[in-house]
């Protein structure tokens, strides 16, 4: 039997107290809103509208409502929807919280958002925030807590500095946290929104090292650089690539795990990492040439990385050591990309990504 969600048992789960066919509701929710049935959200919501809540309007985070925004900083309007008729509220555009305007005739605000386990992946500052917002509002938020897809057990980094606070991390949580999006909210309303009037909807038959094919549930994009559990598997690492030079992989066909750029010697460099003898690792000399981002139309030489274990690959010790391996082979080409980035337009990319200074993960020679 799959794990069951609990948008799926929303009649049995829905808090009692929420229970009445006026209570106004606000919903955010994306792409990757959906059942083992691949059901979205959205419609299981309005199955129950009229019976235990009015649905009122729609929120979507980064990347759109629909997932149809490609790349980081690529912000999204607000629409009405052409069949409810509701407004769509963008959460990645000039807000990335709800504002009192929005939130203005909403009795009750609901998350169910795909999380893939890393600090960086923005959706759960978007519940962070909204839960904020309703604190600050007064009105309860229920949250439709979903598996961490690379598992509920395996940690990796330190907590965040909260000198180094950014859209890609609002609170000290490490970089892969192995928490369900429900824990995450409940850490957040503990250390953070002790007020909020939170509701987590749980999960049933999940076990915290399952991972998400693993769950009998299907796979959908929760964005579009994030194509299979393959790449949410190395994503927690190799999404500090975003803080340098080189190309991360996105404009092709597996991002995060091709890696490089024209001026790199890919024989070299994986003969230099496989000396590292890095757990659960192969390194595929490749040479690709994205369509998009960095190096758009350009030939980057480098590699791809073959997961051969996933219980004993460790995702940020693995992308650590390519960019130090980089920077010290090719010290002439290699650099820090500058900012703005995610909306932090002063500290380094790589700062606001790894939590704090640079040179704490990147020591100078």
């Amino acid at each position: 039997m799959p794990v069951a969600l609990p948008l799926d048992r929303i009649g049995d789960l829905w808090p009692r107290g929420l229970r009445h066919r006026e209570l106004r509701l606000g919903a955010v929710l994306h792409q990757a809103s959906i059942n083992a049935g691949l059901e979205h959200s959205l419609e299981i919501l309005r199955q129950h509208d009229g019976e235990l809540f009015s649905l009122a309007a729609l929120f979507g985070p980064q990347h759109g409502f629909a997932g149809t925004t490609q790349d980081n900083m690529i912000e999204w309007h607000g629409f009405r929807h052409p069949e409810l008729g509701i407004p769509v509220h963008s959460l990645y555009g000039e807000h990335r919280e709800p504002t009192p305007e929005m939130l203005d005739g909403i009795d009750v605000l609901l998350v169910d958002l795909f999380d893939v386990g890393a600090r960086y992946y923005t959706f759960i500052w978007t519940l962070y925030l909204c839960m904020r917002a309703a604190e600050r509002a007064e009105i309860p938020l229920v949250v439709a807590d979903r598996p961490n897809p690379i598992n509920g057990i395996t940690r990796e980094g330190e907590p965040l500095d909260p000198d180094y606070r950014s859209f890609v991390g609002l609170h000290p949580i490490e970089v892969r946290h192995a928490m369900t999006t429900g824990e995450l909210a409940e850490l957040f309303q503990r250390e953070a929104f002790p007020d909020c009037q939170l509701h987590v909807l749980p999960l049933a038959g999940w076990r915290r090292e399952m991972w998400y094919d693993q769950t009998g549930l299907p796979w959908v994009m929760p964005s579009p650089n994030m194509p299979t559990l393959a790449t949410a598997t190395v994503y927690p690492g190799m999404c500090l690539l975003e803080g340098t030079n080189l190309s991360e992989g996105r404009g092709t066909t597996r991002p995060f795990e091709l890696f490089g750029a024209p001026f790199i010697e890919p024989d070299r460099l994986v003969r230099d990492l496989a000396e590292l003898g890095l757990p659960g690792a192969h390194f595929r000399a490749a040479d690709f040439q994205p369509t998009f981002q960095k190096f758009a139309g350009e030939v980057c030489h480098g590699a791809q990385i073959h997961v051969t274990d996933r219980d004993t690959y460790q995702a940020l010790r693995t992308a650590i050591s390519i960019i130090d391996v980089i920077r010290r082979r090719w010290p002439a080409e290699f650099s820090w990309k500058r900012p703005p980035y995610e909306y932090e337009e002063e500290k380094l990319p790589i700062e606001i990504l790894t939590g704090g200074p640079v040179e704490k993960t990147f020591p100078r020679s």
